[in-house]
């Protein structure tokens, strides 16, 4: 079997687990992208994510995360879902973003990749390497912008022509040679819709974001009680936000995602903020099992709430 064929083949087999898209590149330093984040940590725009400064030198060079390794190899896969048309639509309650409403994506991608793993394997007949989803010094964008599968938007988000940003990135990080694509071509233009929606002016230029203002951050990285000076721009949002890709044009049409754990769960869906006010930590214990919410401790989440309740009440 040829390079040109066995990179078809796992391609395919990518597609059959459900990504949209697979995308190879020659593992190596990313020069380019080091500068950006060396950059971007001196600024302090990480804010209390300390470990995004640690392992640095495996964070740029994946060849010292799996020794041996050759390929990057990435996939992406939506999570976009009917409902979420729905609540783009709702005003009035306390939102959580779209990600978060299903599995916890890290299961489900890794379960899938271990499977990705293993048919490649059988394929070559071995293969070393290891497979991540966002848990390990890997950067993940810059590996799917280097695989051909979208460019990095203005608000930092990667953009698929085919299936907008509402997808997640995982690798296989391996010994074997592929056939490697290459990036594609801005296609954002001229467009600031992201910018110019984002209620704390978080995106301070393009492809630039400041986590520290981020609603994101704010209520879920962020273990202390959201500031003050943000309180009254979190548009009711208590877990995440979906401002700047809601607003994004490439994500008018995308097309739903095909794994199903990764669909909203039916009972975190339509509560009034009355019901996440008076949920205590054993129903939220429940309510969010194997849920990425489960991130946001329960004291973190009771303050989100809180500060939900304030920006909702105001719009009364």
């Amino acid at each position: 079997m040829n390079i040109r064929e066995r990179t078809q083949k796992v391609r395919e087999y990518a597609l059959r687990l459900g990504f949209n898209a697979c995308g190879f590149a020659k593992a190596g330093r990313l020069e380019k992208e080091e500068r950006r984040l060396r950059e971007w940590l001196n600024q302090d725009r990480n804010g209390t994510m300390g470990w995004m400064e640690n392992h640095f030198e495996k964070r740029v060079d994946p060849t010292k995360l799996v020794p041996g390794s050759k390929s990057v190899v990435s996939v992406i896969g939506s999570y976009f879902h009917p409902d979420h048309e729905r609540q783009m639509e709702q005003d009035g309650t306390p939102k959580i973003a779209k990600y978060a409403q299903g599995r916890d994506y890290h299961k489900v991608y890794k379960k899938k990749l271990k499977k990705l793993f293993a048919q490649t394997k059988e394929l070559l007949g071995g293969l070393e390497g290891r497979v991540f989803v966002d848990s390990a010094p890997v950067l993940d964008k810059a590996w799917a912008v280097k695989s051909g599968l979208g460019w990095m938007g203005k608000n930092s988000n990667i953009l698929n022509k085919n299936i907008g940003s509402f997808f997640f990135i995982g690798e296989m990080i391996v010994d074997a040679e592929f056939n490697y694509d290459t990036p594609v071509t801005d296609h954002c233009g001229s467009c600031t819709r992201c910018i110019d929606a984002c209620p704390t002016n978080a995106i301070y230029e393009p492809y630039r974001v400041d986590a520290t203002k981020c609603i994101s951050y704010l209520t879920i990285e962020l273990k202390d009680e959201i500031p003050e000076e943000y309180r009254d721009d979190l548009e009711g949002w208590m877990f995440g936000c979906d401002i700047c890709q809601n607003v994004c044009p490439w994500n008018r049409d995308a097309p739903y995602g095909e794994m199903e754990d990764l669909f909203p769960r039916k009972k975190i869906l339509d509560h009034d903020i009355n019901y996440w006010e008076e949920l205590d930590i054993p129903q939220y214990d429940a309510l969010f099992e194997g849920s990425a919410i489960r991130r946001a401790k329960f004291e973190k989440y009771k303050d989100n709430v809180a500060a939900a309740a304030e920006n909702l009440n105001k719009r009364d």
